[in-house]
């Protein structure tokens, strides 16, 4: 079962690089006492997602900034080192926080993740995006397949 407007994420640790190298952060971490835009890509560097997902949240975080969020999080089942370089490559450096979930555990426990076996990339997160208060799911937007309509930057602007 996915999660729902309303629900508290589950507990899940992510991985972020740091001047001091790869460090754990755990939804509690993250998503405590902050209003948070959560984006989740399939994978880093994969064409929708590079194009046009994380530019798009990278071009609106002062607006969003400016309607109330705190911080700006993508996620995906990629380890710590592709996100960090891919955050690099992309200037996403000072508007996204580029968290990985390399075993794909917060995927799962979110019922957000799907298998892209099929595609050579095995069990992967389902495109969405999230607006989380405190911990708490406040808005939700799940990609139906292959989609990029209701988890862009756009989409989520509009429901601030």
């Amino acid at each position: 079962m996915s999660i729902k407007v309303g629900d508290k994420l589950p507990e899940a640790t992510f991985m972020e690089m740091t001047n001091d190298g790869p460090q754990p952060r755990t939804t509690a971490d993250v998503f405590g006492g902050k209003t948070i835009a959560l984006f989740a890509v399939p994978g880093a560097y994969t064409p929708t997602c590079s194009a046009r997902h994380l530019p798009g949240f990278i071009d609106k975080a002062g607006d969003m900034k400016s309607k109330g969020v705190d911080e700006i999080v993508c996620t995906s089942v990629n380890d710590v080192f592709v996100m960090s370089a891919w955050g690099k490559s992309a200037g996403a450096e000072q508007a996204v926080r580029m968290l990985a979930d390399g075993n794909g555990a917060f995927a799962s426990a979110l019922g957000l993740e799907m298998d892209a076996s099929g595609f050579g990339m095995g069990k992967r997160s389902q495109r969405y995006s999230m607006l989380v208060k405190d911990g708490v799911v406040a808005e939700l937007n799940v990609e139906q397949g292959p989609e990029f309509k209701v988890s862009s930057a756009d989409y989520l602007l509009g429901q601030l």
